[in-house]
């Protein structure tokens, strides 16, 4: 049983050849095309020295050229790596290095700062560009332009058998320290990140099972506004290969061109990352969405970062036909399961058997006790960290011959097996002996319908230790409240020892492109101004 990504892929592609796959800008892909291209691509890269095992870098941003080197990659065996486009050259240098890559398929308008970082990380012998590098000095490194790479090159899919056992890395930035590569086999990424590759119903068991579902699933689009960098875009993509789906990509999001985009392409269910997207979507449905048809738009989904309840309930009041679902995982887990917010106002994940909450010793905690843990995932899980086995130890534990996922999300599990969400541990804010999960009280913040985004962080306090900051971002047009209102306002969600005692008011928070939250941005503005008082 094959539960390859690429060998699912080409399961769908000549289940549905003639089904659009890809579309991006003016660009279309039908499945068989973009199996085509990607095979050629795939005989470019062998010529090129790339083999099984081999890292090579994917440095852009959505296009139908990154699916096509995504897909060559996994059909030679080989591992493809997602690199940040807003990376710097010591973050990339670190990058390259540490996934000691052999080859870089990057988007023309980085030619020269990958170029720029050659010289430091030797394993990397040749760089594919999409776009004018004309004027770039490679060195010793061969470099070829992609479209000329690809036009001679066979279609055939002549490539050697695959295994379940093959790797997918995912690098992540999280809030803290370099990035971290997470090493995922096929199989289990199939399972614990697709979810089975069927969100209609049993998983899938391999290639057969999808040629003989596909046919019979009706034909939908999907779109994702969020690169293709990040994990939760990847996982959406390869599931929408295993039900043959349509993707469109947004190569940058724009709230109303989305909309635009949702007309055109008839979408169905559009993947946003938090409020960061969601946010100014909700304003533009709000604002301009009279002008367009928004009819097949039945659900906005969210992976990455959550959903704060204020954008929710803006979403369902203008669209009163979506479903509005927030994906809790990462990186290192996969899809943990969705995050419904109840009537008490918690963040709560429904029950499930591999998603539990541990001790410090990695023991289970009873259902139903009052007690506080780790949010621990087991099964299909990560193998660990690429070249970093002391952090691979610490977020990958193995317990009594099980290897388990903890990345350090806090939450306490009911009675009934749900696990109510409380925030990440690391991020969590003790002042005068009482937790903060900064969570939920951004989620109070932006509630206030001045605010357009917040972050929330421990500021430096000689009498409680630390005092809760907020970072807060105006919505255009609108005046943020001065900090005695906006704490009146968080109160009315949140206990008042909760509540911001220092305020930044910034023109934009600072994110991830893919809307990640950057705490140690917003620790940092925080501390700077509490240092000026």
């Amino acid at each position: 049983m094959s539960l390859n990504l690429a060998d699912l892929f080409e399961a769908a592609a000549d289940a549905v050849p003639d089904r659009a796959a890809i579309v991006c800008g003016d660009v279309r892909r039908t499945y068989a095309e973009l199996d085509a291209a990607a095979n050629r691509l795939a005989h470019h890269l062998i010529g090129a020295g790339v083999g099984p095992g081999d890292h090579v870098g994917m440095y852009m941003r959505n296009s139908t050229e990154f699916v096509e080197a995504l897909l060559a990659c996994l059909k030679i065996r080989a591992v493809p790596v997602n690199i940040n486009y807003r990376y710097v050259d010591a973050e990339l240098t670190y990058l390259f290095g540490n996934a000691e890559l052999v080859a870089v398929v990057a988007d023309g308008e980085f030619a020269a700062i990958t170029a720029a970082v050659l010289p430091n990380t030797p394993t990397v012998r040749h760089v594919v560009t999409i776009g004018a590098a004309a004027d770039v000095d490679w060195g010793t490194v061969t470099a070829v332009d992609f479209h000329e790479a690809v036009a001679a090159q066979s279609a055939d899919r002549d490539f050697p058998q695959r295994s379940n056992d093959d790797l997918f890395i995912i690098y992540t930035g999280g809030t803290t320290g370099m990035p971290k590569g997470v090493i995922w086999r096929h199989e289990d990424f199939f399972h614990a990140a697709l979810t089975g590759g069927n969100p209609f119903g049993e998983p899938y068991s391999g290639p057969e099972a999808v040629a003989a579902a596909v046919p019979h699933i009706p034909e939908m689009t999907w779109m994702l506004t969020a690169p293709l960098i990040h994990g939760a875009a990847l996982y959406s993509l390869f599931t929408a290969f295993c039900v043959g789906a349509t993707h469109v990509l947004m190569p940058k999001f724009d709230a109303r061109e989305a909309l635009a985009l949702v007309e055109r392409e008839r979408v169905m269910t559009l993947t946003v990352v938090g409020d960061a997207m969601a946010r100014p979507l909700a304003d533009a449905i709000a604002e301009h969405g009279s002008e367009y048809d928004l009819s097949s738009l039945m659900v906005v989904g969210s992976g990455g970062a959550l959903f704060s309840k204020s954008v929710r309930d803006q979403l369902v009041a203008y669209l009163p036909q979506l479903t509005v679902r927030d994906g809790f995982g990462a990186s290192e887990s996969g899809v943990d399961g969705n995050l419904e917010i109840g009537a008490d106002g918690l963040m709560r994940i429904a029950a499930k058997p591999t998603v539990r909450v541990v001790d410090e010793r990695m023991r289970p905690i009873e259902p139903g006790s009052d007690e506080v843990g780790y949010i621990a995932r087991s099964g299909h899980v990560p193998l660990g960290y690429w070249g970093d086995p002391e952090k691979t130890a610490a977020t990958f534990p193995v317990v009594d011959g099980e290897r388990m996922s903890i990345l350090g999300d806090m939450g306490r599990m009911e009675a009934d097996g749900s696990i109510v969400l409380l925030g990440r541990g690391s991020m969590c804010i003790n002042t005068g002996g009482e937790k903060v999960f900064p969570e939920e009280v951004e989620m109070a913040i932006k509630s206030h319908p001045a605010v357009l985004d917040a972050l929330v962080a421990g500021v430096d306090d000689e009498r409680y230790g630390q005092r809760v900051g907020a970072v807060v971002q105006p919505r255009d047009g609108h005046d943020v409240p001065d900090l005695d209102a906006l704490i009146e306002h968080v109160t009315t969600q949140v206990a008042r020892y909760k509540a911001p005692r220092t305020m930044v008011v910034v023109d934009a928070i600072v994110r991830s492109p893919a809307g990640k939250a950057d705490y140690r941005w917003a620790k940092a503005t925080l501390q700077e101004q509490a240092t000026g008082l």
